[in-house]
């Protein structure tokens, strides 16, 4: 039976093969060599993951995307550019799905799924694998004791299963795995869970092991959930209205229930209450969630400084994570290890947990560009906290070749003059891309334009933005690119700006904010605005911005929140 006790070993850790013993000696001899090997990928450098050195150079330029799993980071599945997937590991109870249970040092295609897209990806202890495609299928294999892989049986499963039973009508958008549990979230906001229940995990009210999907209902029954996350033996699910609900074992306090009680049904975290949360991430016995404010709170085992409080006591209630003033964009835990990561809005990564055996109590700065890294190179074992995504340089694409080109003087034909500052772009780019530079250069054969109705930060991230299909700019500015896409009316580009302005939203700037969403027509950031007013009303009312909001939008906001139920006792 797998054990409850955060510290307890899996009974799985004694079936590495000696084939890679002897392979994973010689790892560190060669890690000059295979950084070399590795030069040409950028995004995430896969060299940190010492089960790659397997890969030839030639292999390694194909891969797009990656997991390392297993109980001593053995086992690899990676897609390629063809949408293929291949294969390497100990293989340990068929989890490498070909079929077999034989070890293998050499990538394998895994033909069943040749040609699928994945989408999202999980793994268990067993381990067992549950997968979605980006058409919402979802298959599973691997180890079944426990009915983990929800076809029916505890037979090990050595090739993909199609599971079928109550999700053929669903789009399964995203996947998570406990140890020996699953679950999944379709697009329409229902929860999916099956396998291992001694306490609970799967949410059906018993601790009966469920052998295939059902619908998590209870609590959840007429919510949206919109992310989920396991533990060991514990789940978790957010929903749109940012309200956490939790169940499963709860005996180091993971649930944040105030408690150390067991709970078979979904049950919502009182204690974060009127704190809108958007992520939540499971470590092995602690819990992470990511708020609107882009702060971390974070319970459950601390034995080695996991929820980053200065200490290693155990927590049942969500207690603050500091890490300095900048807000966190991103929280990163696995349900294998006792580590704990974040990355801020200006690009630092921290670490704290169990880091190569240490135990780090308080967030601490990394050299880090990706939370990815932090897993790679200090949680044990060294697995993926998720999905890795890798690009290749050697071959630009169009759209990649179009980016070099911005602002580039040596290709350019027209220059914009905005604030004493030239921007340099290419005319046939802007006509094919804007509308309004459709019209406006079509007669026109100037080649230095001025402009003066935006500041550069602004007109330069719009130009960019033609270039690359994204923006670069801090929340504050792109409130001014947002009055620009109003006015050029770029619709895509409205939807980027409040995707942008909602990462820097706080009690002080929330009604400047909501005025600007409303003057610019920005539907969606209005209704974000005012719920986030709604959340922190008695701070929010409290500012000079409130003190100075428009008298027609203080009419509304007060009227709107009288039928939201805001004033009530």
């Amino acid at each position: 039976m797998p054990v409850k006790d955060e510290r307890g070993d899996l009974d799985v850790s004694k079936v590495v093969k000696p084939v890679f013993q002897s392979y994973f000696k010689d790892i560190t001899a060669t890690e000059s060599a295979f950084q070399a090997t590795l030069s040409s990928l950028k995004m995430l450098d896969v060299g940190k993951w010492p089960i790659f050195s397997l890969c030839s150079e030639a292999e390694l330029q194909l891969v797009r995307q990656a997991c390392v799993f297993g109980s001593a980071s053995n086992e690899l599945l990676y897609t390629t550019v063809n949408d293929e997937i291949f294969v390497l590991g100990t293989n340990c109870c068929g989890c490498l799905g070909l079929g077999d249970v034989q070890s293998t040092i050499e990538p394998r295609r895994l033909d069943s799924l040749s040609g699928k897209k994945i989408a999202c990806l999980s793994y268990g202890s067993g381990p067992h694998i549950v997968l979605a495609t980006t058409e919402g299928e979802v298959f599973t294999w691997g180890h079944n004791a426990y009915s983990q892989l929800g076809n029916g049986t505890t037979n090990a499963g050595l090739v993909p299963y199609h599971i079928s039973t109550n999700l053929s009508n669903k789009q399964v958008i995203e996947v998570a795995c406990g140890s020996y549990h699953s679950l999944v979230l379709t697009s329409d906001g229902e929860v999916f869970a099956w396998g291992y229940n001694n306490s609970g995990q799967v949410g059906s009210g018993s601790t009966a092991n469920q052998p295939i999907p059902r619908r998590v209902t209870g609590c959840l029954q007429s919510k949206v959930v919109v992310n989920i996350a396991c533990g060991q033996m514990c789940s978790m699910a957010v929903v749109n209205t940012g309200e956490v609900f939790v169940w499963g074992y709860n005996g180091n306090g993971q649930l944040g229930l105030g408690s150390s009680g067991n709970q078979p049904t979904p049950c919502r975290v009182a204690a974060l209450q009127g704190i809108r949360v958007q992520r939540v991430a499971c470590g092995y016995a602690h819990t992470l969630v990511l708020t609107d404010e882009g702060q971390v709170y974070a319970w459950g085992a601390n034995s080695y400084g996991q929820l980053g409080t200065g200490n290693k006591s155990n927590q049942s209630y969500p207690t603050p994570v500091v890490v300095e003033k900048d807000r966190i964009i991103e929280i990163a835990a696995c349900h294998s290890a006792h580590t704990s990561a974040a990355k801020t809005q200006g690009g630092h990564v921290y670490m704290w947990g169990q880091c190569r055996g240490q135990s780090v109590t308080l967030p601490h700065l990394t050299h880090f560009s990706s939370t990815d890294d932090v897993f790679a190179c200090f949680a044990t074992p060294a697995v993926t906290w998720r999905l890795l995504s890798v690009e290749p340089d050697d071959h630009l694409t169009v759209a990649e070749s179009l980016k070099r080109e911005f602002d580039n003087p040596n290709t350019a034909d027209l220059k914009f003059l905005v604030d004493g500052k030239y921007i340099y772009v290419h005319k046939v780019l802007l006509k094919i891309r804007c509308e309004h530079f459709r019209s406006s250069l079509e007669d026109n054969e100037d080649d230095i334009v001025e402009m003066s109705e935006f500041s550069y930060p602004v007109y330069r991230a719009f130009l960019e933005y033609l270039y690359t299909d994204s923006i670069s700019l801090s929340p504050e500015e792109a409130v001014g690119l947002l009055d620009l896409a109003t006015f050029y009316r770029e619709n895509r580009l409205k939807k980027l700006c409040q995707q942008t302005i909602k990462q820097g939203i706080c009690e002080e700037n929330a009604i400047a904010l909501l005025s600007a969403a409303v003057k610019y027509e920005a539907q969606d950031l209005e209704e974000f605005c005012f719920r986030f007013c709604i959340n922190h009303l008695t701070v929010v009312t409290q500012t000079s911005g409130f003190a100075e909001m428009d008298h027609d939008l203080l009419k509304n906001f007060i009227s709107k929140a009288s039928r939201v139920g805001a004033f009530k006792n």
